[in-house]
């Protein structure tokens, strides 16, 4: 499924192409409690004006340019990973809540599956 991307707040903002079910994932109140909701869209606003976001780490291993922001509450650890290296878009990759320390194969295979389809239709 091919996710058009969304305009936010006027042109100045880059898109975001929400990947998958990254949206519904990040909306899902059994997924994102609302605080670490509320705290995924500033830090993706922070994105979207060219910003870096307050916590965060390049995550390479899903692909060049993949970064995970980082977002711990006392209710639980939150990670949205996207690619904003393109002029076009944010890619949203993948919205998660961690459940160890380690982030789980399952979640950086669904990243790296998300990346390369990017990469994909980029070429196409």
């Amino acid at each position: 499924m091919v996710n058009k991307p969304k305009q936010v707040n006027g042109s100045k903002n880059k898109l975001i192409d929400w990947r998958g079910s990254s949206f519904k994932d990040l909306t899902d109140e059994k997924i994102f409690s609302l605080n670490a909701k509320r705290e995924a869209g500033y830090q993706l606003r922070q994105v979207q004006r060219g910003s870096e976001p307050d916590h965060w780490k390049s995550f390479n291993q899903v692909g060049s340019g993949a970064n995970e922001i980082i977002i711990d509450f006392e209710d639980g650890w939150y990670r949205v990973m996207y690619v904003a290296k393109f002029e076009e878009a944010i890619y949203v990759l993948h919205c998660f809540k961690k459940k160890t320390n380690k982030t789980s194969k399952k979640d950086i295979e669904i990243a790296i599956r998300r990346y390369k389809d990017v990469i994909l239709e980029r070429e196409e």
